[in-house]
């Protein structure tokens, strides 16, 4: 049987907590209220409780349709409404309010759009930075299908994170990606270091699709060749029993493992575990890159 074929049952080590608390009902109100779109509800976030309990989001802008069918996740597909005029301020305000100082902002890939959706991921940092000029802005882009403009109009609004993530290995990309290309992918994250060589590159992958641990070794050594520095790793959990079943599931030391590899071989900063999601303790990563980056004071 192939191990993309069964299911496995969850291990003790794959628990969410229940979401509660103040800050947590302050967020769920807000985001209601405004009626905004965050990756934590769209994409099923199991660790929702925790980073809305500490006072953080992840913004979902371009609206909460995806016009791609990615195998692996949750988020809606289908044609999407046209991006909404006000989105950026209103994120912008959400960020004040909350009184954030770590912003991240990612989107459902549009193909539908010229640009992919670049110009309101710009104006939705010049937004922050103006709402809230102590926040940090990081970005979780779509591939933008490559496109180079696309990629230069988010990086001129100065983020402080670029960050597009890979997902899984080369050979599974047409099972899990199969509208996405990895050398495209790569290429995303090269092209943002080639033009704004300061800024710090972030990437993302899940186990537990099937993939070797060869493989992994793999998509890190292509990685940090296209300068990206920050990696996050964690475990893939099927939306549905119509997505693509979880093949195993990774322990704690091997994701313990998958981390000390990852520094071995140059990341700047590894976030790895069963839980672990690509805006997961990004507050933490963002300020020890950006104190690397701009050196001891």
């Amino acid at each position: 049987m192939s191990p993309l074929a069964r299911r496995c049952p969850k291990p003790p080590w794959i628990r969410a907590r229940i979401p509660c608390g103040e800050n947590y009902e302050k967020i769920r109100s807000l985001v209601r209220e405004k009626k905004l779109h965050t990756v934590c509800v769209e994409a099923l976030c199991p660790n929702l409780g925790e980073c809305w309990g500490r006072g953080t989001a992840t913004f979902l802008i371009l609206g909460g349709v995806c016009t791609r069918d990615c195998r692996f996740c949750g988020v809606r597909t289908g044609t999407p409404d046209p991006p909404g005029p006000e989105e950026a301020e209103e994120v912008a305000d959400a960020v004040s309010i909350m009184n954030l100082k770590h912003a991240v902002i990612t989107s459902v890939t549009r193909d539908d759009l010229p640009d992919g959706g670049a110009a309101l991921f710009a104006k939705t940092i010049r937004a922050i930075h103006r709402k809230s000029p102590g926040c940090r802005v990081e970005t979780l882009v779509p591939d933008f299908r490559g496109s180079r403009d696309s990629i230069a109009a988010v990086l001129e609004a100065g983020p402080d994170i670029f960050g597009h993530n890979m997902e899984t290995v080369r050979r599974l990309y047409p099972l899990v990606r199969p509208l996405a290309d990895y050398p495209r992918s790569l290429r995303v994250l090269g092209i943002a270091k080639e033009l704004l060589p300061a800024v710090a590159v972030k990437s993302g992958i899940m186990t537990g699709l099937g993939e070797s641990k060869d493989e992994v070794l793999e998509v890190m050594s292509d990685l940090l060749e296209s300068g990206c520095g920050v990696l996050t790793i964690g475990q893939y959990l099927s939306p549905s029993r119509s997505h693509l079943p979880v093949s195993r599931y990774y322990t704690p030391d091997e994701f313990d493992e998958l981390k000390t590899i990852g520094i071995e071989l140059g990341f700047k900063w590894v976030e790895a575990g069963p839980l672990v999601r690509s805006s997961y303790h990004a507050d933490e990563q963002a300020r020890q890159v950006v104190r690397e980056r701009q050196g001891p004071s």
